[in-house]
């Protein structure tokens, strides 16, 4: 159920002198046999007195606490919490106290330490040898040696008990660091508060600090009413501090009880801004952290076949509350979704032997079926679960599986298989052989009977994940919770990579899914080099998209920031490398496949854990007196109820498979082909920006006021007009009925007019591809993509490429983006940021468009007309009203027009100044020049054809 941390304190007082023998008592690494294991398994369902009693930080009679504080420094979704108390013996006898931590099972511990009567222990962590050395020496010499267990059900508990005589004064300081794993959209850190009694000096203090930003902190009521008052919170961009100090008084439970109502979590809840898709890449302390968590993105259809345990130990509440949270899922199913339900006890059902779609129909015919199940007899997991592979492997090969859906199987159960297979290593080779690379499974364990090490290998072994369904709460909801998460799959097959020579020893960086509201982590060392910054590469597939994401960061830009912040975690990038790590590598152990492999791993770890201090199931916290003559031993013992060692996917909310790269790695990327320079590149292991797709040298441009430049390649000859028209109006650029392609762009306006004028300028730029019903629609703030079912957003704060169908884009990171359609048509759209407190002026976007694009004989459009270059003869120049414009005179299309030699500018080669292009003016809004008058060229929405006369 949960790991144990144990830590027993004897003291013998000789001559008034105190002297301490800390030893511990558990099991070590052996194998056990399946029958051992057999027989633990039914002894899983008795709780012991000591998992029932009640909870107290400090424990003793007639003792007195000073002050009891807890402080949380959170950076980058890494924190550092430190416990401190100070405890006087104020009886008249000798009597133990004792200090106890509840801390979450995924934190690591990595310091204790304590002052008795000013005998200061500190604490390192050894090899679990030393652990079992020093027990064995204790016994031997016939010293005290004992075990205290406690229990509960998301947390372990660190237990000291020191025997000291009257009068004495005894401060305890534990630390322990763990990762903040987002889920449902936030980050949740939560303090266990159980002090037992009333304490004068009461704090907690936590410090966040998020270089991104911090984009919302809440601190929900869970400890009671009467302290939502007391919880203060001050925040600013990227740094937040929550504070709880409740006085003596508002400690009690009543104005002149004795007793404390603190007593459960204190939490907080916070996200932290995203400026885009690509994910936010961290350097600090010679490591680097890839945060990924996206979210404008379309989810993606799921497959899923719920397996569900009826058997008769799920007879009354578990079972009332699981048909109560079907209820709810399946009314979550979309159309796109598919799915079907399996029931088993001895037996195994069907309610339907195929993946149906979840239409309101069905979904009402599944729920009945759920409504009339009576649990009764034994447990058949094996067949189960083959049946239920059976059904997505059935589905997949009739081709009735969209091939970027997500398929997976969720099975709830409680209890160890009893019929049919129930050697759990055989099942676990047997769904291991019939899965497929496409499906996952997860393993949702119902109560303390369940074998929940069993549910978690073979949930990671397939690409999924276990969690533990506590019977004893309300169970319901947490399956809805649980399904919450896998409900809104975004992205398949995400690889995250960094160029050759720039990273090593990288966690794992390949993920099978995303899901909306977690977060992907990958975490690596950064190797020496000249450049001043580090790039990731992130590949993805989304519903019908393919994306290639680039972000960089600098590499001491982060540490000069950390160093100004008081309460910054400046460690946090090495420790959380290093947790990672180790979280992957225990997951890596169980399942390793040979007990050779299995001792490499173990090697790993304990080299890890004791590099960076951390307490794991492999090592062991020593304690030691300056001297060394006293020690106290702090130990992690295998508990029969969880499983040694089991592991938790951390740095994603799931992973790939074990083959999928959990070990420490070098990387090497070789930059995708949509990454060209405009000139070579300087030596460096990182490909900078790229400028994809180059534009010739002369195109067809509308940028700025809009100013038109029209090239005419037969004549090499720039033509230039405006357009004065509204803010709101949508100009028609391109429309092509043949091939189905619209280019229009819409008009804003300056704050404020200028000269007797308002400016306009294009806000909104669109392409629309009618054959495979994409559309892109770029605005100075993000870029949208979508196909009429399914949308997608991308901002500019990071380069990325996107593909689906015949249409590409391409993104260059605050600069520019071009559109591609079936290789034929290319759309460059710039832009133009402003400083935001300009009094006039406002972002604004430039479309350029290459001669060559291949369009059908019915393209129009203010810019499709100059496909077909028109005949233009330019004539009787001679010095106009301004001696530095010449005038002329051009005949096109049959008229005669007055024109001005005069220039504009191209944005491309630079954004502030730009380069002169010159060329002659046609006024009036390039009547004479363009077919019709401009305002024939106003079309209804975005995406509308030019209506043709």
């Amino acid at each position: 159920m949960r790991r144990l941390l144990l830590l027993l304190l004897g003291l013998l007082v000789l001559h008034q002198t105190c002297c301490f023998e800390f030893v511990i008592d558990g099991e070590w690494e052996e194998e056990r046999s399946h029958l051992q294991d057999h027989r633990e398994r039914h002894k899983r369902a008795i709780l012991t007195s000591e998992e029932q009693e009640d909870f107290e930080a400090i424990r003793g009679d007639d003792i007195t606490v000073r002050s009891y504080k807890v402080e949380s420094r959170i950076t980058s979704r890494f924190a550092h919490t430190t416990v401190r108390s100070s405890v006087v013996n104020s009886g008249s006898k000798a009597q133990s106290i004792g200090f106890n931590v509840q801390i979450p099972k995924r934190a690591f511990i990595t310091n204790f330490t304590m002052n008795v009567n000013g005998i200061v222990f500190v604490g390192s962590v050894k090899e679990k040898t030393v652990a079992r050395n020093l027990y064995a020496q204790a016994r031997a010499r016939g010293k005290a040696a004992g075990i205290v267990r406690a229990n509960s059900q998301d947390l372990e508990t660190f237990k000291t008990e020191v025997h000291v005589p009257p009068g004495s004064n005894i401060e305890f300081e534990l630390h322990y660091q763990e990762m903040m794993q987002r889920r449902l959209g936030f980050y949740e850190h939560s303090l266990y508060l159980q002090p037992g009694r009333l304490v004068p000096h009461f704090q907690v203090d936590v410090y966040i600090f998020e270089p991104q930003g911090i984009s919302m902190v809440q601190t929900p009521n869970t400890l009671g009413s009467q302290f939502s008052d007391l919880i203060k919170t001050t925040s600013s961009k990227d740094k937040a501090h929550i504070v709880f100090k409740p006085s003596l008084q508002q400690q009690k439970t009543c104005e002149n009880c004795n007793s404390s109502a603190i007593d459960g979590a204190f939490t907080v809840r916070y996200d932290v801004n995203r400026d885009s898709n690509a994910g936010e890449l961290q350097v600090s302390d010679g490591h680097f952290v890839q945060f990924f968590a996206p979210s404008s993105f379309s989810p993606l259809p799921k497959n899923i076949v719920f397996v569900i345990d009826v058997s008769g130990s799920m007879w009354g509440v578990k079972m009332k509350q699981t048909v109560e949270a079907m209820q709810a899922i399946l009314d979550d199913l979309t159309i796109d979704d598919h799915f079907s339900i399996i029931d088993f006890n001895h037996n195994v059902r069907c309610w339907s032997e195929d993946l149906v779609a979840a239409s309101s129909i069905q979904v009402a015919d599944a729920k009945k079926y759920i409504q009339r199940i009576k649990p009764n007899g034994g447990t058949n997991i094996n067949e189960a679960l083959m049946k239920a592979v059976q059904i997505l492997v059935r589905a997949s090969n009739q081709g009735l599986i969209d091939p970027r859906s997500v398929s997976m199987i969720i099975l709830v159960s409680d209890g160890d298989p009893t019929v049919g297979e129930i050697k759990l290593s055989t099942i676990q080779k047997n769904v291991k052989r019939v899965m497929r690379e496409e499906f996952s499974l997860f393993s949702l364990g119902i109560g303390f009977d369940v074998d929940y090490d069993f549910l978690e290998r073979i949930a990671m072994e397939n690409r999924g994940m276990a969690q533990r369904i506590y019977a004893n709460h309300d169970a319901a909801e947490q399956l809805r919770e649980f399904y919450s998460q896998v409900s809104s799959p975004l992205l398949r097959r995400i690889t995250i990579r960094f160029p050759e020579g720039s990273v090593s020893d990288v966690t794992q960086n390949q993920f099978d899914k995303y899901f909306s509201g977690s977060e992907l982590v990958v975490a690596g060392k950064v190797l020496p080099s000249d450049t001043a910054n580090l790039t990731s590469f992130t590949t993805a597939s989304a519903a019908r998209l393919d994306i290639i994401l680039e972000t960089e960061a600098d590499i001491a830009e982060l540490d000069m920031e950390l160093a100004k912040q008081q309460h910054s975690f400046t460690g946090f990038a090495r420790q959380m490398w290093a947790y990672i790590t180790i979280k992957q590598l225990i997951a890596e152990r169980s399942l390793a496949p040979s007990a050779t492999k299995k001792r490499k791993i173990t090697q790993r770890i304990m080299a890890l854990a004791l590099e960076h201090q951390f307490v794991t199931p492999l090592t062991a916290l020593l304690v030691e007196s300056e001297d060394a003559t006293e020690r106290l031993l702090a130990d992690t013992p295998k508990d029969p109820k969880h499983g040694c060692c089991s592991g938790a996917s951390v740095g994603g909310f799931l992973g790939g498979s074990a083959a999928s790269g959990v070990s420490p790695v070098r990387l090497v990327y070789q930059p995708p082909p949509w990454v060209q320079m405009t000139t070579p590149a300087p030596p460096s292991p990182v490909a900078k920006g790229p400028e994809e797709w180059i534009l010739p040298p002369k195109v067809t441009l509308v940028d700025n006021d809009p100013h038109f430049i029209v090239h005419l390649p037969g004549r090499n000859m720039d033509v230039c007009f405006n357009i004065d028209s509204k803010p709101g109006h949508i100009l028609n650029l391109v429309s092509d009925s043949g091939t189905g392609l619209v280019v229009n762009g819409q008009l804003i306006g300056s704050k404020r007019l200028q000269k007797g004028g308002l400016k306009t300028y294009f806000g909104t730029i669109s392409v629309y591809h009618q054959p495979d019903g994409v559309s892109v629609t770029v605005s100075t703030d993000s870029i949208a993509m979508t196909d009429g079912r399914n949308n997608h957003s991308f901002t500019w704060g990071a380069t990325a490429e996107i593909t689906q169908d015949g249409v590409r884009i391409s993104i260059v990171r605050d600069s520019h983006i071009t559109v591609t359609v079936n290789e034929n048509v290319r759309v460059m759209v710039l832009l133009h940021r402003v400083w935001k407190k300009h009094p006039v002026n406002v972002d604004f976007l430039g479309i350029y468009v290459p001669n060559d694009n291949q369009y059908s004989p019915l393209v129009h459009g203010l810019i499709g007309q100059f496909s077909r270059e028109p005949e233009v003869r330019v004539y009787d120049i001679h010095e106009g009203a301004d001696p530095l414009k010449n005038e002329a005179t051009m005949e096109v299309k049959g008229n005669k027009l007055l024109v001005t030699r005069g220039w504009q500018k191209d944005y491309r080669p630079d954004k502030k100044r730009g380069s002169n292009v010159y060329c002659w003016f046609v006024h009036n809004s390039g009547k004479g020049f363009i077919d019709g008058h401009y305002t024939d060229y106003i079309v209804q929405n975005l995406n509308s054809f030019l209506q043709t006369h």
